[in-house]
């Protein structure tokens, strides 16, 4: 059967399927909108809280009407936040997160110390991470034996024993073999074909996870953790004050 009048076109195309799932593209003047967003941004982080689109108008040689427009989206995307007098603005909690997540984690002395002679003990990749805001954020990795692929723990968090662990912890039964290691060993663990992984609980004063310890090394250690883990979960406990 032909295809309805009209329906190609309207999906941008011959036949309307080959963009229907593409992703979006720029146009010519969005760069310029966004380069003109980010500007207005620096400008309120530099003129400080309570700036009013006057002034920013004014300090950055924009209309009027686009210095409004320009606040008003960020504040809608709550990059900025109106003073409680309506009448400037402030940077919003958007900012205030992605501050955090540039921000390097700082460890005390005492803590990689603790790190240093757990690495020396167990003789494999030991890696100190911190549960913030959702993410696991690795604060100390071992030199020697670096981490499979920090990118893909950020992606897909469920593939490694650190992933595995925060998820365990919120709920139980959603990895029941996994919450009986921690219950028997102390640590949760992933294994692949020849090599795998162990995660610790650190946990601060009330007992919820703060971070974790974690071992990667040859899969004969995972599939009998219980040397390893003993080291691991000792160590974990003597960090939990150190770093909460």
């Amino acid at each position: 059967m032909g295809e309805p009048a009209g329906v190609g076109d309207a999906a941008g195309g011959p036949g309307g399927g080959a963009d229907r799932g593409a992703a979006p593209t720029l146009s010519a003047r969005q760069p310029r909108a966004i380069h003109s967003a980010l500007t207005v941004l620096e400008a309120v982080a530099a003129l400080g809280a309570g700036v009013t689109a006057r002034e920013i108008s004014l300090a950055l040689g924009l209309p009027r009407a686009t210095a409004y427009r320009l606040l008003n989206l960020l504040v809608q995307d709550e990059y900025l936040v109106r003073t409680p007098d309506l009448a400037g603005f402030a940077l919003g909690a958007k900012v205030i997160h992605l501050a955090a997540a540039a921000a390097p984690v700082r460890i005390p002395r005492a803590a990689r110390d603790i790190v240093e002679e757990t690495r020396r003990r167990v003789r494999g990749g030991v890696h100190l991470v911190v549960y913030t805001e959702g993410r696991i954020v690795v604060a100390d990795a071992d030199p020697d034996f670096p981490l499979s692929d920090e990118q893909r723990l950020a992606r897909e968090p469920e593939r490694f024993a650190l992933g595995l662990l925060r998820d365990v912890d919120a709920r139980p039964s959603s990895a029941p073999d996994a919450a009986a290691d921690l219950r028997t060993y102390g640590v949760v663990r992933r294994a692949g074909a020849t090599s795998g992984c162990l995660a610790a609980p650190i946990r601060d004063a009330s007992g919820a996870l703060a971070g974790a310890l974690a071992y990667s090394g040859p899969r004969r250690r995972v599939d009998d953790p219980a040397e390893t883990a003993a080291v691991l979960v000792a160590a974990a406990r003597e960090l939990g004050p150190l770093i909460t």
